[in-house]
This record gives C-alpha cells, structure tokens and sequence, in this order.
C-alpha cells in the first residue's frame, strides 16, 4: 500500500460527523462485562453479541470505523458472512487491536508497561489478509505518588512509536493511545501536566521512528481529575483544559484526534466531546473512539433477551452513534 493510502485511511476514521466504536475487550475483559450483566462468556455468547452490535443498521451513519479483537477479525455472522465483510458493505472500516495488555514495569513498582512488539510484524501480515485497514496500542499511564516516572512514559511511547511504524511498514494505520488513568485523587492541573508530558514524548519518539504522521490517528484521554478528586471540574473546564493540552503537543500534521472514554459516563464522554467541538476551529478534526460509552446500555437490554431484545439493543447502539456523531460536530443536545 501506498504511504499515501495510508492518508486516506485515516482521514476516513474522522470523517464529518463519524466516530469509532470499540469493541476490542480481550476475552478476559468482556468475561466481567458479561459477569456484571448475568451471561455466560463463551465464544457463541461473544460472537452473538458482536454481531448484535456490528449489523446494527445504518451504523454507518455515524460510525466510521470499528475496533476488533482478534477472535472477532475472524469471525462471521449467523448467516456465514464475515464480519469484515458486513463492516464493509456498511462503509466501516475494521481495525485490530494489536497490543497483548500491560504488565507491571520492572523497577518501578505500580507503573505499567505494554506488552506485545514480539512478533508483531508476522501477526500485522497475518491482520491485513484478514481485512484489517487499522490498528490500536494502548499504552497506560498511571498518576500517583512519584507517578509516573520519566522512565515509564519513555518506555511506553517508544513501543507506541515502534509499533506505528510497524504497522505503516504493513499498510495499516497506526491508531496510538496514551491513556493517562483516571484513578487517584489528583486534580486536572496534575492530570494537565502528565497529559503533556506523555504526548510531547510521543510525537518525538514518532518522529524519531520515521513515522508518517499523516498515516496515523491519535486517540487521546481527556483531561480530567481523578475520580476521587473532592474537586470536580466542569464540562467547559475539562473542555478547555484537554484542547489546551492537544494544542501544546500535538502536531497540526496529525489528520485526527479520537477521545476514549475512559470510564466516564456515557452523557459525560458526549458532553465533553460536544463543548470541544464547539470550541473550534482546530489544527484537526476531533471525534470519538468510544468503548462503554458506546456500548453499556445495549448491553444491559440485550442481556436481558438476546433473542426478544436483539433489534431494541440495535437501536440503543445506533442512538449513542448518532448521538457522539453529533457531539463530534458540536450539535449535541442533552
């Protein structure tokens, strides 16, 4: 693939008024989802509830993009068609999570370190014959006392930036996350500071790797205050806050930022999206990349019957869509 397919992908994930829904839980993740909702956690049960989300219709509409497990990459629905073929057919592009979790990070206790460049090259091979057009890595950062450490902000933007650059060796569209945790008890002006830090770390280590940063998506934290901050920020703070942040780091090159969730409210993660929207113009679109927030409340509705409740579950999903789609052209209303 050409470098500059590369560009048109991305620029595809953030087109107007369109976002990305995330469903790439590991098996060990949606098994607590499934957990907290009464369903058993099988490979059936996973493909059921990935297909009620993925042929949802007119998810197109609003959704430009999906983020997939590998298990769902190869998938199909109850009718036999590949799931990547349906996402096609509805104009979403499949993407791939890629990364093999964290662990903790040897030397620094209570800090965490992304796992998974071994043999990733193979396995990105492997993803684009399978459908995949983009990928993700999640790198985490902690905030807490003497947290986090110069040397594990470098440790993780320099995987992210060595698995961008494997990804456009591959032709696929790096999706980079540096998601800053919302736990602890520190306030936005903290959570400023290592938002900052991380992402100026990220745009050297990219550039470093000769990553083309039109060929790629940033998806971005908010800035937020921990949530057991006794003070709480408000919507156009946590606004103004986080565009001021992406303004100081950020290359004007890059062709979009997606905000993740990060364990905000669904209404929450839509208003904040929707204030920053309406704070433009800005060097790049802003959209969504949203888990959670996308998914929580089809969820619970389909749990309860995933047979009777499989279309009701369908319309919850393609609501949130139109919902963040709007948030992301700053047309949202609560």
């Amino acid at each position: 693939m050409d470098i500059q397919d590369l560009a048109a992908i991305a620029q595809q994930m953030v087109a107007q008024g369109k976002g990305i829904i995330a469903i790439d839980e590991s098996s060990k993740t949606i098994k607590k989802r499934f957990d907290q909702v009464g369903i058993d956690c099988t490979e059936d049960t996973r493909r059921a509830y990935r297909e009620m989300l993925l042929t949802t219709p007119n998810l197109g509409d609003h959704i430009s993009g999906a983020i997939l497990y590998d298990e769902t990459l190869r998938q199909s629905t109850r009718t036999g068609q590949r799931f990547v073929d349906a996402m096609h057919a509805a104009g979403i592009l499949p993407g791939i999570k890629v990364d093999l979790g964290t662990v903790g990070l040897a030397g620094f206790p209570g800090e965490l370190i992304t796992e998974g460049l071994d043999g990733l090259r193979e396995r990105l091979k492997e993803y684009v014959g399978l459908g995949a057009r983009f990928a993700k890595w999640r790198a985490v950062i902690t905030i807490g006392d003497d947290m986090p450490s110069a040397a594990c902000i470098d440790a993780n933007t320099h995987a992210l930036a060595r698995y961008a650059a494997l990804c456009q060796e591959a032709g696929i569209v790096p999706m980079v996350e540096p998601e800053v945790l919302m736990d602890g008890d520190h306030d936005i002006e903290t959570c400023f500071d290592v938002t900052e830090a991380a992402l100026r770390s990220l745009y050297a280590a990219l550039y470093e790797h000769n990553v083309f940063l039109e060929g790629s998506i940033l998806k971005a934290s908010m800035v937020l205050p921990g949530k057991h901050c006794e003070e709480q920020a408000d919507i156009d703070e946590v606004a103004e806050a986080t565009l001021m942040c992406l303004r100081a780091a950020v290359p004007a090159a890059v062709p979009g930022i997606v905000f993740l969730s990060g364990g905000q409210s669904d209404e929450m993660a839509t208003a904040h999206l929707n204030a920053m929207s309406q704070m433009g113009p800005h060097p790049w679109p802003l959209s969504f990349s949203y888990g959670r927030a996308m998914q929580s409340a089809a969820l619970k509705l389909w749990a309860r019957d995933m047979v009777g409740n499989f279309s009701a579950a369908q319309q919850t999903v393609a609501q949130r869509a139109k919902e963040n789609g709007l948030a992301a052209l700053g047309q949202w209303r609560a």
